[in-house]
């Protein structure tokens, strides 16, 4: 985990401090600026209790700041455990080689929590979004009988929840399916704040259809799952206050390779709504007289056009903007910031409507349509083929995840 992840951790674990914390944004200098004294051991000494090596890593940049020196010389060991205890003597060490006047015994600090065992299993993780637009939600807690509580949510922000199950397990177990689950790679999820989490489930939760009940045992823990503080805000929405609405049109070229690349999206429509489509664009080729290749592509052009405008319209265009600042969120907190820039990029040109001339709806179109068009257009060429395959049923080429 990054200090800034650490530095967030600790502001969920301590809210009577989240407002000095968060405004920091992780700058170690800055942060001592915005807490009191007494708030700012309260922090450090969390975070070398729970999260020793950033504790350390924190330690280094205030030695150098007379507050902090202070506040580091003065701690005491014996208020931590052994692994903060072994980071505050190099920590002491150092400031005595440079002449620092170091407490050897000062009260502990009065802190809401040392985190003990089952606190360290405390957490929400969320999966990044599949290429149906799916991804889980995983809530963790300790157990008040004995091991950890888990729940894992499927969930879409167009379908709603899709599966819900919740877990008892020892902590062991819980620990080695989180190790796994963040351990790596385009899927892994990332930690968020639980509020975030919620955020994200109440969102799917207000989209559920009407005709589907809700998957069983979801109603006993609905409130835990999806009752936001007030206040809390998707992982998307931190991502784009972190780093603003996106940037040029390289930002959006870029986001048009995310999804040629089938790092995000395509999100397509319903199969549906996809072959009606498909329909129109049979008819219109069908209909065409023969014309070069390059008027063809502006007549394939326009209807894709046309299409996009149809699917991105309205809500189409809200979920869409959406998904991507979602999955701008987890590419900013992998380090992959040109990438979470160039999604923020695409959900704005999803808000400015006129999908038609947005490259990024038309290439999300293009996957799941693309081969079934290949294959009309073969169909139109080969017509007085007596060896084509114009008979063939081309909607059944429609990709889809």
């Amino acid at each position: 985990m990054s200090l800034p992840d650490a530095l967030e951790a600790a502001a969920s674990a301590l809210p009577a401090q989240a407002d000095g914390i968060r405004p920091a944004n992780g700058d170690p200098v800055r942060l001592l600026e915005e807490l009191t004294p007494e708030a700012a051991l309260e922090v450090l000494v969390w975070l070398f209790a729970n999260r020793p090596e950033d504790g350390e890593e924190l330690a280094l940049e205030w030695e150098d700041q007379e507050t902090g020196a202070t506040l580091l010389a003065g701690l005491d060991e014996e208020a931590l455990p052994k692994s903060g205890r072994k980071v505050l003597r190099k920590v002491k060490h150092r400031l005595r080689s440079r002449g620092v006047a170091v407490l050897e015994a000062a009260p502990p600090p009065k802190v809401a929590a040392l985190g003990s065992v089952d606190e360290e299993l405390r957490g929400a993780w969320l999966t990044p979004l599949d290429p149906s637009g799916a991804r889980m939600a995983v809530l963790v807690e300790p157990n008040p009988a004995r091991g950890a509580r888990l729940f894992e949510t499927i969930l879409d922000d167009e379908r709603g929840i899709l599966s819900f199950e919740v877990y008892t397990a020892s902590r062991g177990k819980v620990r080695s399916f989180l190790k796994k689950l963040t351990g790596g790679g385009p899927q892994s999820a990332i930690e968020v704040e639980d509020g975030a989490l919620q955020a994200v489930v109440a969102r799917a939760l207000a989209v559920q259809p009407v005709d589907r009940t809700l998957p069983r045992g979801f109603g006993e823990w609905r409130s835990r799952l999806s009752a936001a503080p007030e206040g809390a805000k998707t992982p998307g929405a931190h991502v784009q206050e972190a780093l603003g609405e996106g940037g040029d049109g390289a930002d959006l070229e870029a986001a048009v390779e995310l999804v040629e690349k089938g790092r995000i999206g395509p999100w397509p429509a319903s199969r549906e709504v996809l072959t009606q489509l498909l329909e129109r664009m049979r008819t219109a080729l069908e209909g065409t007289v023969i014309v070069s290749g390059a008027t063809k592509r502006e007549q394939l052009d326009e209807l894709y056009a046309e299409g996009a405008r149809e699917i991105y319209e309205g809500a189409g265009a809200e979920r869409a903007a959406h998904r991507l600042r979602e999955s701008a969120y987890l590419f900013w907190k992998r380090g992959d910031e040109p990438a979470a820039r160039a999604c923020l990029a695409a959900a704005a040109a999803f808000d400015a409507g006129d999908a038609g001339s947005n490259p990024v709806a038309l290439a999300m179109l293009r996957l799941p349509l693309g081969p079934a068009i290949a294959q009309l257009d073969a169909g139109v060429q080969g017509e007085t083929d007596p060896e084509g395959d114009a008979g063939e049923e081309s909607d059944s080429l429609i990709v889809t995840p």
